[in-house]
């Protein structure tokens, strides 16, 4: 069932996004007098289709292979390779007897639907739900650490005051791209020191558990949640309980009593505990991967909601979509450079997993308008077969004012094929072995 519904929200997201997509295309087209002949949502390769129906001079229709969708924009060498089409006579409504001027716009169409979309996403969901932070001078306690934080050297207790020399004003900028995608400085405050804490360059290689757990505000020991069946329970652990002691060792914040029970493995700790302003001993047993099963009070950390107007939400969405697609393009970067390894690329599969397997309308829309940013950045990379190899021939043939020949576009349709083909081989092969731990 949580398959299920992880493929729902995937083919949900991914199929409005691609019918957005394609309506640029179809709508610029159809305003500078082209004919479309088919619009597609998926793919109907070799003939076969889910379903299809005849309005006018367009075909609209469901392929059955789940790879995006197309529309078949006549005089145009695109995914069919109709060359028989291409061998006749140019018609004034093909798209190769139209300006080059307006075949850029077409071509450029979905690119910018799509901007437009995440822009509108971005927008409605500040101006619904507004912008909620935790304020870095609510974390009084500084930050608790994972492993990847640790290895850069960061500590827990640790009070992260700047990010390349501007201020922490949102604790949530500390789990963002400024940071996770490496070649950053942070400014730390530990006692009575101030230092320098380099973040590598390939950091985000480094982030296999997730940002998640990068770092997190510091919270007291106080217990919040009880794992249901957990040793904790068994034990007799409440909400509200204090823990001060485990197994001799004192602790005051979470991060204390995860390396204390990770020495206890599969044996018994005891607990000191203050319940009711009364101290009270307890033993627990600790399982084989060192925990007891509770979460400290996070509560504690106090998080603040701005809210906008209508117009006021607009430059703040706009901020969040923008930033999305300046992520792609740095994370891109980086993986040509070879700063970051491609293992990072991710296939429908990947992006299923980050949908959830329950269903929650914010992050839905959330995720969407990032994957819709996603999509305008791949689409406009100069790879033959995408938008921005189309459009990369057309601004040749404009400085050039000579069409580039229709051998070598046919040709370059082919390779881009193979190369994307080969690209999403590669991204699949990535989940699929990240699935099994490897």
């Amino acid at each position: 069932m949580n398959g299920l519904i992880m493929a729902g929200q995937l083919l949900l997201g991914l199929s409005l996004l691609v019918i957005l997509h394609e309506l640029g295309h179809f709508l610029a087209a159809r305003a500078f007098g082209i004919k479309v002949e088919k619009f597609y949502l998926f793919f109907d390769a070799w003939g076969f289709k889910l379903f299809s129906f005849k309005k006018g001079d367009v075909e609209y229709g469901v392929g059955w292979l789940p790879l995006g969708g197309y529309v078949k924009i006549a005089g145009m060498i695109d995914e069919s390779m109709d060359t028989e089409q291409m061998a006749q006579p140019a018609q004034p409504w093909e798209f190769r007897s139209k300006p080059a001027w307006q075949r850029l716009i077409v071509m450029l169409g979905g690119i910018i639907v799509n901007i437009i979309v995440g822009i509108v996403i971005f927008w409605m969901l500040t101006f619904k739900y507004g912008e909620t932070f935790t304020p870095n001078s609510a974390v009084v306690n500084g930050i608790q650490v994972g492993k990847a934080a640790s290895e850069i050297g960061l500590k827990n207790g640790d009070k992260i005051l700047a990010i390349n020399g501007t201020k922490v004003i949102k604790f949530e900028e500390l789990k963002g791209s400024k940071v996770l995608m490496g070649g950053t400085t942070l400014t730390v405050i530990r006692g009575d020191k101030t230092l320098e804490i380099k973040v590598p360059d390939n950091f985000l290689d480094q982030l296999k558990d997730g940002k998640a757990l990068f770092v997190e505000p510091r919270v007291k020991n106080i217990v919040d949640t009880v794992l249901k069946g957990s040793a904790a329970e068994k034990a007799g652990l409440k909400i509200g309980d204090k823990v001060t002691n485990v197994d001799g060792v004192p602790v005051t914040f979470q991060d204390e009593v995860k390396p204390v029970l990770a020495k206890k493995k599969g044996k018994t700790a005891s607990l000191s505990i203050i319940r009711a302003g009364k101290p009270m001993e307890l033993t627990v047993n600790v399982d084989t991967t060192g925990t007891i099963g509770y979460l400290g009070n996070f509560k504690e950390i106090k998080r603040t909601t701005t809210n906008y107007g209508f117009f006021a939400a607009l430059p703040v969405g706009a901020n969040m979509a923008w930033n999305t697609f300046a992520d792609n393009a740095k994370g891109i970067g980086k993986m040509i450079t070879g700063k970051v390894s491609a293992r990072n690329i991710s296939s429908p599969i990947g992006i299923a997993k980050v949908y959830g397997s329950t269903f929650d309308w914010i992050k839905f829309w959330t995720l969407t308008g990032l994957i819709s940013m996603a999509l305008a950045f791949m689409n406009l990379l100069p790879i033959p077969g995408l938008d921005g190899g189309h459009v990369v021939f057309l601004l040749i043939e404009m400085i050039q004012r000579k069409p580039v020949s229709e051998k070598v576009l046919e040709r370059a349709q082919m390779v881009g094929f193979v190369i994307l083909i080969g690209l999403m081989i590669f991204a699949f092969g990535n989940d699929i072995l990240k699935s099994f731990g490897k």
